[in-house]
């Protein structure tokens, strides 16, 4: 039986009118791209609380601090490659930089916005937005998980980055699953080799898992889907239960979650990394998928540099 699709934006929609409805300090402001990041029912079920600043990304950031030093809890909607890029520096000044509680919801994060081309994929977000003090950076891996991480970022004191997917991708998770920003999901144990994602990713994860252990290989599967912070301790116990880590991402192999991890073995020590990603490129118009193969982002790598890390692993063994 097929997956069910569902691209995380959807989630992010209901779960913006379902908050919104509870606290009347939920703001929406749109950029004017409301039907594509889903903002519809919010702006009609609670017109109050509804914002559209028209094309001016700069002069939403300045709106949301606003409302934020208010008491209001501000959600800036746009897609990502104008919301991390476009007014990146309105997020460093006015929002990072007085630590108010702002988030920046954004969705067609990665190469998911497939055929509107290198313009509009942004592979470089979540790396820009992890460089800034205070700011918390999230990417769901399916519907399910983009509900509850929604409404744990409204929770959570402080800037929040949210990156949602255009794109349809399978539904991971069953509803009433718990998620923590800042806490790793363990989706599969194993002891051989640790397969951490996040995003549109996890679900590839999984995949290869399965033909690993075809294969008499055992692969940890984590969901990663803060990476900042990041679940450091999630990390050292892959380091210290398989000793080998592939990472796998829709963003450049630079400054992502790969970096992240990368960074955290380097100041810990013990284990073999390979990284999955895009491979420091733009995309360009093509669909989804076959975006993600030209990239090496795909099942079949991934069960390739699994296995090259533990051939490695088993040589450095002897």
């Amino acid at each position: 039986m097929e997956q069910k699709k569902i691209a995380t934006r959807d989630g992010f929609g209901e779960a913006i009118v379902d908050l919104g409805k509870e606290n009347p300090d939920i703001y929406v402001i749109d950029i004017d791209i409301g039907k594509s990041c889903k903002t519809g029912t919010f702006r009609k079920e609670l017109p109050e609380q509804y914002l559209n600043v028209g094309i001016a990304e700069q002069n939403a950031a300045g709106v949301a601090a606003g409302l934020a030093t208010c008491g209001r809890t501000p959600f800036v909607v746009t897609y990502a490659a104008f919301g991390s890029m476009r007014i990146c520096e309105m997020i460093r000044q006015e929002i990072c930089y007085p630590n108010l509680n702002v988030k920046i919801a954004c969705s067609h994060g990665g190469v998911t916005p497939a055929n509107d081309g290198a313009s509009h994929q942004c592979i470089e977000d979540m790396g820009i937005m992890r460089t800034l003090p205070n700011m918390t950076v999230v990417m769901p891996a399916d519907y399910v998980s983009a509900k509850a991480l929604v409404k744990a970022a409204a929770a959570w004191n402080g800037p929040v980055y949210l990156r949602f997917t255009r794109d349809a991708v399978p539904v991971i998770y069953e509803e009433g699953g718990t998620f923590e920003i800042g806490k790793a999901k363990r989706i599969r144990e194993g002891s051989d080799v640790s397969l951490i994602a996040n995003g549109d990713t996890v679900r590839l994860a999984m995949e290869a898992a399965k033909i690993l252990s075809k294969k008499g290989m055992e692969a940890e599967v984590l969901d990663m889907h803060t990476i900042k912070p990041l679940d450091c301790e999630a990390v050292r116990n892959s380091i210290r239960t398989t000793n080998a880590i592939v990472t796998i991402e829709d963003h450049n192999i630079y400054n992502g979650l790969g970096s992240a991890v990368a960074e955290l073995i380097a100041e810990n020590g013990g284990a073999l990394l390979r990284r999955v990603g895009i491979q420091d490129q733009f995309g360009q118009s093509a669909p989804y998928e076959r975006l993600l193969e030209m990239n090496g982002i795909a099942v079949e790598n991934i069960v390739k540099q699994a296995e090259e890390l533990l051939e490695k692993k088993s040589k450095n063994e002897k």
